[in-house]
């Protein structure tokens, strides 16, 4: 036999010299659960090794990423109960937590990239992305709040504003408002193709925003539509989005795959609640080598960013190889 692929597998080195996707610190996201009060550091039941931080105990989580090389953090609010109204006024508040932790944050991590959430549901009595009239999830008239979070979150010093709420239209006109008030520099990770899935619910639970009537499907996308996705895709590239993000990523490599080979924009895969806690709960004895396997293999498939709750264990991982 003149091939012989085992050639190129027969020792640790020779294996690496030909490794076609690798996976390092600059390509992980690690996501942060942010709450009001002092001294708050809450496990999270169904996200085992992940907590709810208050801003104190935020900064103390994040001086620890970055000294392992973590550099990336996108934070979501938990929001308590009587902050939450109909149209989240809370979520563009000068009081809001959620916009002191963005300053506190950036004013003490200057080198760190920080990307927000913008959507109503942390901020909505109804706990859907955006505005409930007798039923239906308004899309037009959720844009203005939508940029009007977006806004305030740049006046905070966000780096990147993650408009996850998948109202049509909202990359375009969070776009505008930011450039109308000289934000030109914040970027947009669109969550271009967050699809309705099942997978949510761990999330969802830290966050206590599921909806309260309904489900999403009228403006998340059907788990079984590929195609959609790169009219989505093209929809918010020429809305001037910085980035394109599928969520969730494990169950959905095929359309990282397509977008990658459709759009010139770095490609973001969420690594989601559900598809942590089943990685987590499958492996009892080696979950470094399977969360190694399942990151090189959403990479594999086209994503040049990975957000997943596994970022810090995976840092200590790769420290200790």
């Amino acid at each position: 036999m003149r091939q012989r692929p085992r050639r190129n597998r027969k020792s640790p080195f020779v294996r690496a010299l030909v490794r076609e996707t690798s996976v390092g610190l600059n390509d992980l996201v690690y996501p942060l659960f942010i709450c009001e009060g002092k001294d708050i550091k809450q496990e999270i039941g169904a996200l085992k090794e992940n907590y709810r931080f208050s801003i104190d105990r935020a900064l103390e989580e994040i001086q620890s990423c970055l000294a392992l090389g973590l550099k990336a953090f996108i934070l979501f609010p938990v929001v308590d109960h009587k902050h939450k109204d109909k149209t989240g006024t809370y979520s563009y508040s000068e009081d809001c937590f959620y916009l002191k932790a963005i300053q506190r944050f950036k004013a003490k991590f200057p080198q760190a990239v920080f990307i927000s959430d913008v959507a109503l549901d942390p901020y909505s009595v109804d706990g859907h992305d955006g505005l409930v009239e007798k039923g239906e999830i308004l899309n037009d008239e959720s844009l203005e709040v939508l940029a009007k979070m977006a806004l305030a979150q740049a006046r905070a010093g966000i780096d990147v504003i993650g408009p996850s709420d998948m109202m049509d239209g909202r990359v375009g006109y969070i776009r505008e408002a930011l450039d109308a008030q000289g934000f030109t520099q914040v970027s947009i990770m669109s969550y271009t193709a967050k699809y309705a899935s099942v997978f949510y619910g761990p999330f969802r639970d830290a966050l206590d925003s599921a909806p309260k009537a309904g489900d999403k499907k009228t403006y998340q996308m059907d788990p079984t539509n590929a195609l959609e996705a790169l009219r989505e895709a093209e929809l918010d590239q020429s809305e001037g989005a910085d980035f394109l993000m599928v969520k969730p990523a494990l169950h959905y490599l095929d359309v990282i795959a397509k977008l990658k080979t459709a759009s010139h924009l770095p490609i973001v895969a969420y690594h989601v609640s559900g598809e942590y806690a089943m990685l987590y709960n499958a492996f009892s004895e080696d979950l470094d080598s399977g969360i190694d396997e399942t990151l090189h293999c959403i990479k594999r498939a086209g994503a040049d960013l990975v957000i997943t709750y596994f970022a810090k264990r995976y840092a200590k991982y790769l420290k200790s190889l």
